[in-house]
């Protein structure tokens, strides 16, 4: 996709409307404004405009937190208030944080879906040659990035070995056993004589070294890790990471997939980067030989929109995003996915081995993060070419919906709910996803990606849906086997009307849709229910050592659920796999049965509607 930073500013049109009938289409760009309702007035943005104006249509102010700040000393308690943003670019140098105070504003794209750009990097120039095609940059920068988006597509750290194609991660290397004692370590990894090259400059023992990400585990091809090395033994071959991984390196089914990354040495592939930080150089390869009309970002943001309310009982209500682009956030240093071990959050729980469940706290956040909020709207949104995921809702959100938009090309997830701990309190609950199309996920974190992931939250909604290419999950519903029915807050989720594929295309023991600790115990009385899905090529990478990809992949807990007319075709393995249990879900006309009727399947239903906002991949 390309990117949208020279869009024209145009003349904005649009109509103020009650919060209570905004939906993806009511918001769209075509009818003007009411000067006032009931009182409330209409503010104007434009990266044009000068926040010494006064916020009217001729004199437009020029950024959202002008808006928001005036907004909140003027006050617009019982206002139905909107902020319309004119077309063209609004450069992000800080996150943009919305409280309480900001209840029921809503903040739209007055000319139309996606034309209001909220822009996360800074354009590099000052290009000169360097060698063998490569390009070099200065880079004026207190703080390092760690994703890099160029010819409107991400570029790639410098790896080895070099990735096959944009849509893939492999191929890897893979890791051995350097010492029989050391098996179970996760911050020393073996490697086979001649996959680390001795001159390479991989900087090690600086602030600034070489990394490698891996599927941690050996065999297992759950989780990857990016982790800077701290030094390396060539005559023991083994490296000793900075920090330590989900699992170790090896186990009965043998060593773990890696590559290695971060390192000027291992810049030689068309799309390739790297960041000499302490030199304050950055180094590109572009695919034509030139940079003649290449267009390079760098991230200054992880975060666009911050949505957070000050508790669970002072939360931020009704406020809404429409038509907004967001775009090139930063990814980070390291990453590991939750902590290793029961109770490591350091914080007393009910059940402490949820710990290992949930993200670390440096990494619960998207380019929109919710925490603390109800009825939240996020409309007609175009979320693209993000460091980490799209849309985070971290704890206590109830009643959000995202609707009519399209996310792609994601460094993680698409959508995220991240509940509280079980048995503490059911926060997060009543969200609804629908007309959503998600594509390209977990492009810097393969392992554990998906396009929606629900965590200890019930009673949400997933519908006319989209799903495309990832690693590992489409739609992922955990929480943990260990958790009593009467404690856990993952039950009640419904999903219809939606198509999953070209998912579990690098990891195992998975499937495109996957449940986990949903229900732990009899009886498994349904209610949850999945119908309307169609999943289609769930197939791994040929690398990939582990259980081999099912279609609908129930593991431990994975119960409770009603299936009803569900498609599954071209998966690597079974296209159902059920929980351990046994028995504890119900079937309707599902095409791993006898007797399927195709007949039933509501196509024309099934994905996004034809009111769907943007033009589909």
């Amino acid at each position: 996709m390309s990117t949208r930073s020279g869009l024209v500013i145009g003349l904005a049109v649009g109509l103020l409307v009650p919060a209570a009938v905004f939906g993806g289409s009511a918001l769209g760009a075509g009818a003007a404004p009411a000067a006032d309702r009931a009182g409330c007035k209409a503010y104007w943005v434009s990266p044009a405009g000068n926040d010494a104006g006064t916020g009217t249509e001729r004199q437009p102010w020029k950024t959202i937190e002008h808006a928001r700040d005036t907004l909140r000393s003027g006050g617009h308690a019982g206002c139905t208030t909107v902020v319309n943003l004119k077309a063209g670019t609004y450069q992000v140098d800080k996150t943009i944080t919305f409280d309480q105070r900001d209840s029921g504003v809503t903040y739209r794209s007055a000319d139309g879906p996606g034309k209001a750009v909220f822009e996360a990097g800074r354009e590099v120039t000052g290009w000169t040659s360097y060698k063998d095609g490569i390009f070099k940059a200065p880079v004026d920068i207190t703080q390092p990035f760690y994703s890099l988006y160029a010819d409107g597509e991400r570029a790639t750290t410098a790896r080895y070995p070099n990735r096959a194609s944009d849509d893939k991660w492999a191929p890897y290397l893979r890791s051995i056993l350097f010492d029989p004692t050391k098996e179970a370590v996760r911050d020393q990894l073996g490697f086979n004589t001649g996959d680390i090259d001795p001159s390479w400059d991989l900087r090690l023992g600086t602030s600034w070294p070489a990394q490698v990400t891996v599927w941690s585990g050996g065999s297992w091809s759950w989780f990857t890790d990016t982790i800077p090395m701290l030094d390396i033994n060539f005559t023991k071959k083994r490296t000793t990471l900075v920090y330590p991984a989900r699992y170790g390196f090896i186990n009965s089914g043998g060593g773990s997939r890696y590559y290695v990354q971060n390192s000027l040495s291992l810049l030689d592939q068309a799309g390739e980067y790297y960041l000499d930080y302490p030199a304050k150089t950055l180094y590109y390869k572009p695919a034509g030989g030139t940079m003649d009309g290449v267009k390079v970002f760098r991230p200054t943001q992880t975060q666009v929109f911050s949505i957070a309310g000050a508790s669970p009982n002072q939360r931020v209500e009704n406020l809404t995003l429409d038509g907004l682009t967001i775009q090139h956030t930063d990814f980070m240093d390291w990453y590991r996915y939750g902590w290793n071990g029961t109770g490591d959050s350091g914080n007393k729980h009910k059940y402490p081995k949820y710990d290992t469940q949930i993200e670390l706290p440096r990494n619960r956040w998207g380019a929109i993060t919710l925490t603390n909020t109800r009825g939240v709207k996020l409309t007609g949104l175009h979320i693209q070419q993000t460091g980490f995921t799209a849309i985070e809702l971290l704890f206590a959100n109830e009643n959000t919906t995202v609707s009519d938009s399209l996310l792609e090309h994601l460094g993680n997830d698409g959508i995220k709910i991240e509940g509280g701990w079980p048995g503490e309190g059911d926060l997060a609950h009543g969200n609804t996803f629908t007309n959503n199309y998600i594509h390209h996920i977990g492009e810097l974190v393969p392992g554990d990606s998906a396009g929606v992931e629900i965590m200890n939250s019930g009673g949400n909604l997933v519908s006319h849906t989209v799903v495309e290419h990832g690693a590992r999950y489409g739609i992922s519903i955990e929480s943990r086997p260990e958790i009593p029915n009467a404690d856990n807050y993952t039950g009640g989720n419904t999903v219809k009307f939606v198509r999953l594929s070209h998912l579990a295309q690098d990891s195992g023991d998975t499937g495109p849709f996957y449940a986990y600790g949903v229900r732990n115990e009899p009886p498994y009385t349904p209610d949850a229910s999945v119908s309307q899905l169609i999943i289609d090529d769930a197939n791994a990478d040929p690398s990939m050592p582990d259980a081999k990809p099912y279609g609908v992949h129930m593991d431990f807990g994975g119960c409770g659920f009603a299936f009803s007319d569900i498609k599954v075709t071209n998966t690597e393995s079974d296209p159902y796999h059920g929980p351990s249990a046994g028995p504890c879900d119900t079937f309707a006309n599902v095409s791993w049965e006898a007797g399927f009727d195709d007949s039933r399947m509501q196509y024309d239903q099934i994905g996004v509607l034809p009111s769907f906002p943007y033009e589909k991949p």
